[in-house]
């Protein structure tokens, strides 16, 4: 090889042969604690217990396909490797974001010409394959050429095809639980094999239990955390809470913007408002705000929520949300949280009505029931001459000219009741004139009636 300078590199130095000895590649701890039986799997007996429908699924190896789904680090990948153990099968691994379609095809004509060696093909993130590489898996999933395992964090009715959904079994994994990953955190402590018991490291188990919290659900990040936390000590430490709390000053909150964590934690908002529950509302704005969600997406989700929740209850939530929203506009993020916290906790104590949302609903199923209904002669645009000739507006009554502006005059050639009025907050002092004004302009109809037949 030619002499060069000394910070220059090329990528044939890769390949050349080395004298020194080679250092055994790193696997974190998260891979060598994986469970290899079911037995071992931890945080999922509602699919996993003795009466539950997937063990006996492997036990008899009656299935052809499955899909998992649930949130990175809750045991997808690792239920999907012991499936192939227990049935021995052949595990093919396949990640959706690096794979393609040539390599799709590879796979498939493999297993079609050696059905003796039962392939499981295991796709992680199988969300991130478009229709046809969907489609592709369809003919040899049908004939069980292969059977497949998808594995995905989003809501597979979303992401998965139709038809592949309906030849698989769907099984949602949950958050792992905090005493469950605490187990298995000190296991790990202990196990000199598998974990890092050579460290000799130990910790009580209020400790443990703080790392498993911090995880949210996430066993492979908390069994990496306890590694790295240990790592960073002498051999035999103890690890206290304050190695916790100066590693957790890294940890970022899961929230995935423009996928579910999004939209659920958007959804548990609005909720929480509706539920009239001002804690709650600001828990989530605060988790929100801190994973750096757009404040203008949530002030608009606020103007929504307003008029389709609070509604004629407490006419100020409105433009006090309108308010808001501006204010995220013209003045932004950190301050702007202010103003978002202000409006959620006055449209979570607000009064609730949604007799505006259902008038609406109600308004359009009749149109789509009966069609639309003309517009009365009375009511239309008296302008011009041709309007004059066809009549319009001739029998028109203007309200002013009348007591309390009710001239007893229908607007509508069918009048309908679409809105139906709530006793909360604002809304009963409304109702009660609109309740006037029905009752005054029913009983001029009536009057006028009376005084026709008489005649």
């Amino acid at each position: 090889m030619a002499l060069r300078e000394q910070n220059e590199f090329e990528f044939d130095d890769l390949f050349e042969e080395k004298t020194s000895p080679v250092t055994p590649r790193y696997v974190p701890l998260a891979t060598k604690m994986r469970p290899k039986t079911l037995s071992e799997i931890v945080g999922q007996e509602h699919i996993l217990g003795p009466k539950c429908l997937l063990p006996k699924l492997i036990k008899s190896g009656t299935f052809s396909s499955i899909i998992l789904c649930g949130m990175p680090g809750c045991g997808k990948t690792t239920l999907a490797e012991v499936i192939a153990n227990e049935t021995k099968s052949k595990f093919v691994k396949v990640n959706a974001v690096l794979s393609n379609v040539a390599e799709l095809r590879e796979i498939l004509v493999v297993a079609r010409r050696h059905p003796e060696q039962n392939i499981l093909l295991f796709i992680d993130e199988i969300h991130r394959f478009n229709k046809s590489q969907q489609d592709l898996l369809l003919p040899d999933v049908e004939n069980a050429n292969i059977r497949l395992i998808g594995a995905t964090t989003h809501n597979p009715g979303f992401y998965v095809i139709s038809p592949l959904l309906s030849r698989s079994h769907l099984f949602k994994l949950n958050p792992v639980n905090v005493t469950a990953i605490s187990k298995v955190l000190q296991q790990a402590l202990s196990d000199e094999e598998r974990g890092i018991g050579s460290m000799k490291c130990r910790a009580k188990d209020d400790v443990i239990a703080s790392i498993a919290v911090l995880a949210n659900g996430d066993m492979r990040w908390a069994l990496n955390a306890l590694e790295t936390i240990a790592s960073s000590l002498p051999i035999g430490s103890e690890i206290k809470a304050d190695d916790v709390e100066n590693f957790s000053v890294e940890r970022a909150l899961r929230y995935d913007a423009d996928e579910d964590e999004h939209y659920d934690t958007i959804s548990a908002y609005i909720k929480s408002m509706r539920g009239c529950d001002p804690d709650a509302a600001i828990f989530w704005l605060t988790k929100m705000l801190d994973s750096g969600e757009d404040p203008r997406f949530i002030a608009r989700r606020m103007v929504i929520f307003a008029s389709e929740d609070v509604g004629l209850a407490d006419s100020r939530a409105l433009p006090l949300a309108v308010a808001c929203f501006e204010a995220c506009e013209k003045i932004g993020m950190p301050e702007c949280a202010l103003n978002l916290a202000h409006v959620t906790i006055f449209l979570a104590t607000a009064p609730k009505s949604n007799s505006t949302y259902l008038a609406l609903l109600k308004c359009r199923s009749h149109v789509t029931k009966n069609g639309l209904q003309n517009v009365p002669l009375w009511l239309r645009d008296g302008h011009g001459k041709a309007n004059k000739r066809e009549g319009n507006q001739k029998d028109y009554k203007y309200s002013h000219d009348f007591a309390y502006n009710i001239s007893g005059q229908h607007y509508m050639e069918q009048p309908e009741k679409f809105w139906h009025p709530k006793d909360s907050g604002g809304e009963k002092q409304i109702a009660e004139r609109a309740k006037f004004c029905e009752d005054l302009r029913n009983q001029i109809i009536l009057e006028k009636n009376e005084g026709e037949q008489l005649r």
